[in-house]
């Protein structure tokens, strides 16, 4: 059960906000286009999973990212993890606050349950942060029923619009309209999971086959997620409909007002705002794990008593302030986290590993595990990596 919960981690990390921002940002590639990109972003970043994990193997079962930058890299790497890293997830988080509490607005507005946006952000990163709060286990049982509930709203979800698919939606692209730099950054945001790696080698307890199972099996469910997805929302709503969205002020909602409007269908409409709202709130879960156990490492606070309470609010009330002074990030913030991710989860394990092979001759205490590949591989993924980053900043 551990693994299937562990597997289930990783993908709800996934699929979540970051599937909304998808068809938007990767619409004016056409849908062929959609693919290889995310087929590209796929493997660059389970490839980068598996060089963090062989990272983490060299050290300790409690350390994170910022001890293996700095046992690596040394002092400047562990400068340049705490900086990257802090940026990548409270940007993350940022966007899901955002995107998690419009949604929780207006289910509450369905409800008949009127609440200001900044009471219902405020609500929303108390409830689910408290889930947090109560550690990994919590977060796995509760993203397990949430998983489930995304799973068959999914389903349902496709199954209701595949009629409504048209072949002409999905030729149409237009590169003009929004930048390939934007649509490469927000891809590579949607998985966006490895940052949970040394959390998930604590909750193995090293059992190195069990791991790359779960990164391999709960990488490669999102990409079909999101193949289905994209024909699905790309098919549905023509291009036009996507400029209106990008356009919009509050992206998440605009996507269910423009995909409602467009079938018409009360079903459609009900099930898309369950899939999205539990679309935020399982990557809300990852994120703030992630977050929480990063500064647990970095700050070297142990999670227990009030030192729980401190890393928490460390954790929850930077993205929340963020969010209540400018409450339409969304988008914006997952193009930002998008450029991080590349150095942080891409670069960042690059070097590390490089420099430990090849410098330090690192290699883990009773576990052999090494990403194939040699240094050709690390030297392709580095270019790879450069070219998404140059028009990632270009985009900004």
């Amino acid at each position: 059960m551990k693994l299937l919960g562990c597997i289930l981690l990783i993908v709800g990390t996934c699929v979540g906000a970051g599937i909304l921002g998808l068809p938007i940002a990767t619409a004016t590639l056409g849908f062929s286009g959609s693919v290889g990109l995310l087929i590209v972003s796929w493997l660059i970043m389970m490839t980068a999973a598996f060089l963090i994990l062989e990272a983490s193997l060299w050290l300790p079962q409690n350390s994170n990212l910022i001890s293996m930058a700095k046992a690596t890299l040394g002092p400047l790497g562990q400068v340049i993890a705490w900086i990257v890293y802090v940026l990548l997830l409270y940007s993350l988080l940022c966007a899901y606050v955002a995107g998690g509490s419009s949604l929780f607005h207006n289910v509450l507005l369905g409800l008949g349950i009127t609440l200001s946006p900044t009471l219902a952000a405020v609500l929303f990163t108390l409830i689910f942060g408290a889930v947090v709060f109560c550690g990994i286990r919590s977060v796995d049982y509760v993203n397990r029923g949430l998983m489930a509930a995304k799973f068959v709203a999914y389903v349902l979800l496709i199954i209701f619009l595949a009629p409504f698919v048209k072949h002409s939606n999905l030729m149409t692209s237009h590169l003009s309209q929004l930048t390939a730099g934007t649509a490469l950054t927000v891809t590579i945001t949607a998985f966006g999971y490895s940052t949970i790696i040394p959390s998930l080698r604590i909750y193995f307890e090293n059992d190195v086959k069990k791991i790359k199972l779960a990164i391999l099996i709960g990488s490669t469910i999102p990409l079909i997620v999101y193949l289905i997805w994209d024909a699905a929302i790309m098919g549905v709503i023509p291009l036009a409909g996507f400029t209106q969205i990008a356009n919009s002020s509050d992206s998440t909602a605009a996507l269910v007002h423009v995909l409602s409007g467009t079938v018409n269908i009360s079903s459609v409409t009900v099930f898309t705002k369950i899939f999205t709202s539990i679309c935020v709130l399982t990557s809300f879960l990852g994120v703030a794990l992630c977050i929480a156990d990063f500064l647990s490492d970095g700050l070297q606070i142990a999670k227990k008593g009030w030192g729980n309470v401190f890393v928490h609010l460390l954790t929850l009330v930077p993205p929340l302030v963020i969010v209540l002074f400018f409450p339409n990030i969304f988008i914006k913030a997952l193009v930002y986290a998008g450029v991080d991710s590349i150095i942080l989860l891409v670069f960042l394990p690059i070097a590390m590993v490089w420099r430990g092979r090849y410098h330090k001759q690192m290699t883990a205490s009773g576990v052999q595990f090494s990403v194939p590949g040699g240094r050709p591989v690390l030297l392709i993924m580095f270019l790879v990596a450069a070219y998404i980053v140059v028009r990632g900043v270009m985009s900004l």
